[in-house]
């Protein structure tokens, strides 16, 4: 799973199961790319590789839902571009030593 310059999105546990997406960023020129996706066992198994990386970890509920229809080494979206935005400028800020404030609707 190639998850280098990338995050990755987690749902915490909701009324059904955990869900996760992990997205990479590595080509500033395009969209990011999903690059894992899962529920349950798939999704502890991502967490932990991302984890194991030090990659960026956010609990973005709704943003997840909508990624999880995007198909595997597919880009995000247009229509997901502005989400998808405000949590690279989150992680962008977190990279840089500041303590930015969280986009709008999402929790910490």
């Amino acid at each position: 799973m190639a998850m280098a310059g990338g995050w990755a999105a987690v749902e915490t546990e909701g009324s059904f199961r955990k869900s996760v997406v992990a997205l990479s960023h590595a080509r500033h020129d395009q969209a990011p790319l999903v690059v894992a996706k899962g529920y349950g066992a798939v999704a502890d198994a991502i967490m932990q590789k991302a984890r194991e990386h030090g990659l960026y970890v956010h609990a973005s509920p709704d943003l997840v839902k909508l990624l999880m229809h995007v198909d595997l080494d597919q880009q995000v979206p247009p229509q997901l571009y502005l989400a998808v935005a405000e949590l690279l400028a989150w992680v962008y800020s977190l990279e840089s030593g500041q303590e930015p404030p969280l986009p709008a609707g999402m929790p910490r």
